[in-house]
């Protein structure tokens, strides 16, 4: 789907603030509020809107610490590969699960409560005698994010 300047707009001002009203949304970006309506439904139903999340702060809910574990692979088939991305999806600690190229196969987001917690779960989910060659585990001290449309994706 080609994105116009309006649609760029659109995508900016729903990740920056995704409750807003549809009459707010068109005030924001200066479009009537059917045409604004319009533009959105086209956008969802092309897939560039995918659904609207909430944010949730970890510490409000009791997480402490936030982790990348970086894992390798001792083997590449597609079943092995298939399963390990599986199991890690199904953990509820895990946040995000990346498959990767390169010299990690997988660098997995994890929110858990306490250093014990992180050891169990890197021990329990990750480390899988003959399945896992390397794991590595890197703390997070503080994470943000911003996805915003690059200019070279809107005419």
């Amino acid at each position: 789907m080609k994105l116009d300047r309006i649609d760029g707009d659109i995508l900016v001002a729903l990740q920056n603030n995704a409750r807003r009203s549809n009459k707010e949304l068109a005030s924001v970006i200066g479009l009537a509020p059917s045409s604004c309506l319009e533009r959105v439904r086209r956008l969802q139903e092309a897939g560039v809107l995918r659904g609207y999340h909430a944010e949730v702060d970890p510490t409000a809910v009791g997480v402490e610490i936030e982790a990348l574990v970086a894992v390798r692979l001792s083997e590449h088939s597609r079943d092995v590969v298939d399963a390990f991305h599986k199991r890690a999806l199904e953990r509820e600690e895990v946040v995000a699960v990346y498959y990767l190229a390169g010299a990690t196969d997988f660098l997995i987001h994890v929110a858990v409560r306490s250093p014990a917690d992180l050891r169990d779960l890197v021990i329990e989910a990750f480390s899988t005698p003959g399945e896992v060659a390397r794991v590595e585990t890197s703390l997070v001290f503080e994470h943000s994010r911003r996805w915003c449309l690059p200019d070279y994706l809107v005419e």
